[in-house]
């Protein structure tokens, strides 16, 4: 059977990224790449979506407000710098700071600034917000087993685990996915 050749090239070198040239032609998806892709692209778009319309209705929070809310309770004193919560939850600063004003609006957290050199901010978990992961927490997990945990091997686990590390590394370099990752 030949390559399937209906997409993009998805080579992961730095030449690459700029698509193929006149003398270079694309690298297609094989079968087996194509439907590991496209298996991977549809958890991407399904699985946040269904995570979020779950915590909407049972919390009142989106999957990303959760994920902020969820990254601070694990710290001893439920603070962090801004820039170490969007390494967390894989976001950018400008994302995490649109957020952040929408959950201390709601008192959520509060944010301050870091004394010192730079632009540095802290959030802080209110013990509102506490209690709202909290109140969250049991519902969330449940959804992640439904639709996630409970359908995979523990080999797989163990596989997406690497996998999720090895290609946040390769997007983003200088922050690598952080939360969660194995040591």
């Amino acid at each position: 059977m030949p390559p399937v050749q209906p997409g993009p090239t998805l080579d992961p070198s730095p030449d690459a990224l700029t698509g193929p040239t006149h003398d270079q032609a694309a690298k297609w998806l094989n079968a087996e790449e194509r439907a590991a892709w496209l298996a991977v692209a549809a958890v991407m778009f399904t699985l946040p979506a269904a995570l979020d319309s779950r915590l909407q209705d049972d919390a009142d929070l989106t999957f990303f407000d959760y994920m902020v809310l969820s990254v601070l309770s694990e710290q001893a004193d439920r603070t962090m710098q801004m820039s170490e919560i969007a390494a967390g939850v894989s976001a950018s600063l400008s994302r995490l700071s649109h957020v952040a004003t929408k959950l201390e609006s709601r008192g959520l957290l509060h944010r301050s600034r870091i004394p010192g050199a730079g632009r540095r901010t802290s959030a802080t978990l209110t013990d509102a917000g506490w209690a709202k992961v909290l109140a969250a927490a049991p519902k969330h997990v449940a959804a992640v087993r439904n639709y996630f945990i409970d359908v995979l091997e523990p080999t797989d686990l163990t596989a997406l685990a690497r996998i999720g590390v090895a290609v946040a590394g390769r997007i983003n370099p200088e922050r690598p996915f952080l939360h969660g990752a194995p040591s």
